[in-house]
């Protein structure tokens, strides 16, 4: 991994399974491998200086602390942590992207509140109901190296103009890291046939032969791998199965 421009980035170091025990020696491998990335991790000040007060990257500036009293617990319910956790690392982090001083934040945490959070906090742009995890999947088609796939859990229940809002972003963050103008973007269905699908899907294929996306149609659960797609959309709950199945058969 390299960088081509400085940039800085907020790291939630509390949240997680395991803490800064965990994260902060992650934080200390990345700003070591790229000179230009100076990380700001956020939690307990006192616990994190007795750990980094003596490294290099602490003294020259790179890896910064900012100071967060509270925690957002693994299994504390989003709406509670964005109400009664104002103060946690995770939220302090993400104040740092809307005050400006951070590029973008990174957190291990609870996703919900993470993106109950992110979405109180950063709101959505214009014409974007909801947000969407997306993650990189490999492909292995010889001349793509991986897929876009999104929604992978952060809604459950979507209607048919949220998939084409997931579409266009995944096509926009496709063309922005793949240097591809015109990313191939199909929807995750049971076939590849016109009549397949619920309506959720049906409805959606409709609304996405309107815009002006490469779309290609459905692509079902192997096709991710095999198919010449870049973009595969998806409902949370599914795309959720679907990266747990994946997940699971790595181990």
């Amino acid at each position: 991994m390299s960088l081509n421009q400085k940039i800085t980035i907020a790291v939630d170091v509390m949240s997680g399974d395991k803490g800064s025990d965990e994260l902060l020696p992650a934080v200390i491998s990345v700003a070591t491998h790229n000179e230009n990335l100076t990380l700001i991790v956020v939690g307990q000040e006192e616990k994190l200086k007795a750990k980094l007060s003596d490294h290099p990257l602490f003294k020259e500036g790179r890896i910064q602390i900012q100071n967060a009293t509270q925690v957002v617990e693994m299994d504390e319910q989003p709406q509670s942590a964005l109400k009664n956790k104002k103060d946690s690392s995770m939220r302090v982090a993400i104040n740092l992207v809307k005050n400006g001083q951070a590029a973008a934040s990174v957190s291990a945490g609870n996703t919900g509140a993470l993106m109950a959070t992110a979405r109180f906090v950063l709101k959505t742009m214009p014409g974007i109901d909801r947000p969407a995890i997306c993650t990189v999947l490999p492909s292995l088609k010889s001349k793509y190296k991986h897929v876009h796939m999104l929604d992978l859990g952060a809604n459950v229940d979507e209607e048919p103009k949220h998939l084409q809002q997931f579409a266009i972003m995944g096509s926009l963050l496709a063309s922005a890291m793949d240097k591809n103008p015109s990313p191939k973007v199909a929807l995750l269905n049971i076939g590849s046939e016109a009549i397949k699908g619920n309506s959720l899907i049906r409805e959606s294929a409709k609304l996405l032969q309107q815009t002006d996306l490469n779309y290609i149609g459905f692509v079902e659960g192997d096709g991710i791998f095999f198919d010449d797609v870049d973009v595969v959309v998806c409902d949370g709950f599914s795309g959720n199965v679907a990266l747990k199945t994946l997940e699971g058969s790595c181990k």
